[in-house]
């Protein structure tokens, strides 16, 4: 449940560390207090789509910036390895029959091993196979993950060019960009170079990934025009439905979420088993699965988790569509969430179907009661792990 924080035009926080950081950075005088009439980032007055108004595709916007994405986003890290071999062709190939299935919008890193790579040679086959209204729906969505080393404009655009290179595109549908240590105000520099970027057409917008309802603030209030934050959001994980949607829907910054179905712990495979009995379950042979894994400890541990799972087979059964596909609608069903993430083992495996049974779900009053009655006995993984990416900078 959202805190009951009200939003008046001044700043949410107000600590030393946060005035420190807006006031150090060469471009502060552009910084401005939000309000509600402030940052408005993804009001639509265009008719919305067949493809929108069936809940398929959103648009996140802010100011003259907009991107429209496939509500659920076929996720990219797990070809950077621990999930198996990519063999290229068969990836590639993968990548078309999702596209072809109307999910069409692909989100990767810089760091996610060949990602980009294949998005390029991807991109290539839809342009050369693929009539061009079927070019103009493909999405692909890309991280920066730099050091936290001096963020001058050279040294921004040297690796935005590589990522452009990589997928073979003139300008990046969406540069998410990630920062390590809050304590260098650098990263207001480097989004200041990203948004030059944009104006200059190599970036078509701007966003983050795993920043915090704080530093969020300040980057608008700073004059970025992020569209969207890319946060951990699960049932399990509810962390972003507190401070980060008060923010967003003050400001209407959208949320991208991942790890929404926990790697595949939300699912069959893991229904009736103890893994707390050595070989007794599936093995935790990913790192998703060994991440998220950590996650269930953090919020209740394997019990409760396994009468969570029960309930959301109860759900799927009722509905006729499986755990995961229960589990994403009931993310994308929350506050402020624009799309969410199912990751892809791409010439490995493949769930298209249950994915596209996603958008035809539709959660009752019942079903919502029913998992809300289980999640609640968790523990708050705000006040355990903190804030949205907390969980990447704790010491």
């Amino acid at each position: 449940m959202a805190s009951s924080t009200v939003f008046t035009g001044v700043s949410l926080f107000k600590s030393k560390n946060s005035t420190k950081l807006i006031t150090s950075t060469r471009f502060s005088d552009s910084k401005q207090q939000l309000s509600l009439n402030s940052v408005k980032c993804c009001s639509k007055t265009t008719a919305a789509t067949t493809e929108e108004a069936t809940g398929r595709l959103v648009t996140v916007k802010n100011g003259n910036d907009s991107l429209e994405i496939c509500r659920v986003l076929n996720g990219m890290w797990q070809t950077s390895g621990g999930w198996g071999r990519i063999d290229r062709d068969a990836a590639v190939e993968a990548m078309l029959r999702y596209a072809d299935a109307g999910l069409s919008t692909f989100d990767m890193a810089d760091h996610y091993g060949p990602a980009e790579d294949l998005y390029g040679i991807f991109i290539n086959r839809v342009r050369r196979e693929r009539p061009p209204e079927y070019l103009e729906k493909v999405r692909g969505l890309t991280k920066w993950v730099p050091p936290p080393v001096k963020m001058t404009s050279g040294y921004v655009r040297e690796n935005i060019d590589v990522s452009r290179k990589r997928m073979d595109v003139p300008s990046l549908d969406m540069l998410q960009f990630h920062w390590w240590d809050y304590s260098n105000p650098g990263y207001l520099d480097a989004l200041k170079n990203l948004t030059d970027l944009k104006e200059e057409g190599k970036i078509k917008t701007v966003a983050l990934t795993n920043f915090d309802t704080e530093r969020l603030q300040i980057i608008l209030e700073n004059g970025i025009p992020v569209v969207s934050n890319q946060v951990q959001h699960s049932i399990v994980d509810m962390r972003p439905q507190q401070k980060m949607t008060e923010l967003c829907l003050l400001t209407g910054v959208k949320l991208i979420t991942y790890g929404t179905v926990m790697g595949g712990l939300l699912s069959e495979k893991f229904l009736d088993t103890n893994l707390t009995i050595p070989f007794a379950g599936p093995p935790l042979n990913t790192p998703s699965l060994q991440k998220y894994k950590r996650m269930v400890d953090a919020w209740g541990g394997w019990s409760l988790f396994q009468t969570l799972l029960k309930t959301l087979k109860t759900v799927a059964s009722k509905h006729g569509v499986t755990i995961p596909t229960v589990a994403v609608k009931y993310i994308l069903d929350q506050t402020a969430v624009a799309g969410s993430m199912v990751g892809v083992r791409l010439g490995l495996s493949e769930h298209i179907q249950d994915t596209n049974a996603i958008f035809s779900l539709v959660l009752d009053e019942e079903d919502v009661n029913s998992i809300q009655e289980v999640t609640q006995r968790g523990k708050d993984l705000l006040r355990v792990i903190g804030d949205c990416g907390d969980e990447y900078r704790r010491a």
